[in-house]
């Protein structure tokens, strides 16, 4: 895997909104964490675009991811916030400036589609949280500036001070470079050419306000396309705002991913800090790892980034 260079104090950072429109003064909440981080940042032209539930028109979001990639003035682009449309750009996109330039690419959720097509440049890339976030707060920013800035592996990854002790769901430890992304994206791109590959990876999926059975199902789904073949181990995240969770008679998140996903046969972890929570982790896409599910433990074995 390539690896992109270190941030360093007063990097410059292009933040660009390819999927959903910002809320009103979420830009400068992003700008304002980008400067606390030491970093300057760069806003696209169309960072408060909106386009019904779009943040500016296809050609917009295009010309500002487009710029962002090609420019030699930035030194890491991160996506303000996800959303819905980043599938729409993927074919008129073009990563390959990662590979002549290599910096981060930070963001999760609807972003997914992003580190999917990066991975199959062999450009690692940051699924961490948007700038742009309600909540973001100290935790999380260490997590991300730890694999960003440090070309030192980042091992055993903490846990926050009140976050639940991970479920070991399968037992068992296994190694290998991590991939995935949001449970939704995974299911959306089964079938074209973006669609993640499994092979002796840790697969990590998180979910953000889908009902049990439509976790249930994208959870199927991948499953009967073959998608999951040859994952070395499931890293299980938040699967947040799940509208009937605790209902009567209903299995849990954890239930319903050891029923579809046990039969892998594979270690399983579920309950990790990543995803849509404010203190999430910051995973290093193509970078190798070692998941205890039992122990509830992800190290990062790697280094993310060099100087």
């Amino acid at each position: 895997m390539i690896r992109p260079r270190a941030l360093e104090r007063g990097a410059r950072i292009a933040l660009v909104a390819a999927a959903g429109p910002l809320p009103d003064g979420a830009l400068d909440r992003a700008v304002a964490r980008v400067t606390g981080l030491g970093w300057e940042p760069l806003p696209g032209a169309h960072s408060e675009g909106r386009h019904g539930y779009l943040a500016g028109t296809d050609a917009e979001r295009i010309e500002d991811l487009s710029a962002a990639l090609e420019s030699p003035d930035n030194d890491a682009i991160w996506l303000l916030r996800g959303g819905y449309g980043t599938m729409r750009i993927l074919r008129h996109l073009d990563l390959s400036p990662l590979l002549r330039r290599p910096r981060p690419l930070i963001g999760f959720s609807d972003n997914t589609a992003l580190h999917l097509t990066a991975q199959r440049l062999g450009v690692v890339t940051f699924h961490g949280p948007h700038p742009a976030a309600p909540e973001l707060p100290g935790f999380a920013l260490e997590r991300l500036r730890q694999v960003v800035a440090e070309d030192q592996p980042a091992g055993v990854l903490p846990l926050p001070e009140t976050h639940p002790h991970p479920q070991g769901l399968v037992p068992g430890t296994a190694t290998g470079r991590l991939a995935g992304g949001n449970l939704s994206l995974l299911a959306a791109t089964v079938g074209t050419q973006y669609q993640v590959d499994p092979r002796g990876a840790i697969l990590f999926i998180e979910e953000v306000g889908e009902p049990l059975y439509r976790i249930d199902r994208l959870l199927t789904q991948l499953m009967l396309s073959g998608a999951l073949e040859g994952a070395a181990a499931i890293a299980v995240g938040a699967m947040s705002e799940c509208p009937d969770e605790g209902g009567p008679g209903l299995p849990s998140p954890a239930e319903i991913v050891l029923d579809r996903l046990g039969p892998l046969g594979v270690p399983i972890s579920c309950g990790l800090p990543f995803g849509h929570i404010p203190e999430t982790w910051t995973l290093p896409l193509g970078v190798r790892a070692r998941l205890d599910a039992y122990a509830g433990t992800l190290e990062i074995l790697d280094p993310a980034v060099v100087r």
